[in-house]
């Protein structure tokens, strides 16, 4: 067992101290105990170490919105072993984490299996969705919804406590590091990228997932050179808890074939520090950190506004902005993403939560309930919850008026019950 400054991960070790590492990282809302059935076996020849998520099992709630985040501060955590080396199992995020080492770190990890994974986790729309059913009413939707999206019906009725033990293990996540990792899987997407996964790899997928499913796994075998396909029969999302005995075959397979030298083949950098012994993660200057004198120009901020757009109002409400979009209005859509989204909406002077305040107030005053419901879509996204938004409709009914703000306490609470009931 570990104890878990904030720049690291929870972690803990099983296996003998001199055989090889192999780490097994879990899913959103459950802990390590996950790979439980694994571990006998694969303890056999190698050193195991599994990782709990951010606020996930008892780890410290220490949000991390960026999957490059968490990969940085499982390497941290590995730094400070002094493990360079290590073969990766990772189920969903996990498995995005994975992903990211490899395109990032490639010259330590030996060899990789993505289970349950995806170039791409559904749509940013949907996890930021999810994010704002969390916000509203806490877990307990996520935790009721958890064994049809992990387990096959036939498991799910033949082992009731296995079901209420993945429950727990959502119900006693905290929320914050839940709804960041939502923001995580939201924003990544490397579908662009998978060509450069250099490493030997196994990409498993029970057959009846459908979080990420097997035409998920076939993208990522598609794209990355040389991977290979394992498909479970008689599984769901939570593939190695649903079938224990298959999964492990196949990780035991994978890795005792797949395990060899890569550095002649990927070169580690020649400043990499060389470990010998356990030691604290060294601060380093890397090029990264150098003042870029490009920055120091003007650049358009089309680009950046497009971001925030998305992020704020959504995908499929911008899609269907700059679809509709023609001769006649594609000027004024490009002015709106550049100097609304790219130039006052990203803005430091205010947080995302104090500017959707402020827009829907000036929406209610101004009379623009045609553009409230994707405002009050952007408010719950951005953090504020039903109670903020309606004490802002409260203050516009004492400036602006009665009859503007019943109109807009109309439309938000359609929007807000939508918004915050979890989609199938």
């Amino acid at each position: 067992m570990s104890e878990t400054p904030p720049n690291t991960l929870q972690y803990r070790f099983d296996g003998p101290e001199d055989a090889p590492v192999l780490i097994l990282g879990p899913s959103l809302g459950t802990t390590w105990h996950m790979w439980d059935r694994q571990i006998p076996e694969l303890i056999r020849n190698w050193r195991v170490l599994r990782f709990d998520l951010p606020g996930h099992g008892g780890a410290p709630a220490h949000p991390a919105s960026a999957v490059a985040e968490l990969s940085d501060r499982l390497v941290a955590t590995l730094d400070g072993l002094g493990v360079q080396r290590f073969g990766y199992a990772g189920c969903s995020i996990a498995g995005a984490i994975g992903a990211d080492l490899a395109l990032r770190h490639p010259h330590r990890v030996a060899s990789l299996a993505l289970v349950a994974a995806s170039p791409r986790f559904g749509s940013a729309d949907e996890f930021r969705q999810r994010g704002v059913v969390v916000r509203t009413n806490g877990l307990e939707p996520m935790a009721r919804s958890a064994p049809e999206r992990w387990f096959t019906a036939g498991f799910a009725a033949a082992q009731p406590a296995i079901v209420e033990w993945a429950v727990q293990m959502v119900r006693t996540t905290d929320p914050g590091c839940y709804i960041a990792a939502c923001e995580a899987l939201a924003a990544f997407d490397i579908r662009g990228q998978l060509g450069r996964v250099t490493v030997p790899t196994l990409v498993l997928v029970g057959a009846e997932d459908r979080v990420t499913g097997p035409g998920d796994a076939r993208t990522l075998v598609a794209g990355i050179p040389d991977a290979r396909l394992a498909l479970v029969p008689g599984a769901s999302h939570l593939a190695p808890v649903e079938q224990p005995s298959a999964v492990t075959e196949l990780l035991l397979t994978h890795f005792s074939a797949a395990w060899q030298d890569t550095l002649a083949a990927i070169p580690a950098p020649a400043d990499m520090p060389r470990l010998s012994a356990p030691v604290l993660p060294v601060a380093e200057i890397t090029a990264a950190d150098l003042p870029d004198t490009a920055d120091a120009e003007y650049t358009d901020p089309y680009e950046h506004g497009m971001r925030t757009r998305r992020e704020v109002l959504g995908n499929a409400h911008v899609d269907r902005a700059m679809d509709g979009a023609d001769d006649f209005t594609g000027d004024f859509q490009e002015l709106v993403t550049r100097y609304a989204w790219g130039e006052v909406w990203s803005r430091e002077g205010l947080d995302r939560g104090t500017r959707s305040c402020v827009t829907l107030a000036a929406l209610v005053a101004g009379g623009h309930l045609e553009s409230l419901a994707a405002h009050v879509r952007a408010a719950l996204r951005n953090g504020l919850g039903p109670a903020e938004i309606k004490e802002v409709l409260m203050q516009t009914a004492v400036y602006c008026g009665v009859p503007a703000a019943s109109a807009a306490f109309s439309i938000a609470q359609s929007v807000i019950q939508e918004e915050t009931t979890l989609r199938p």
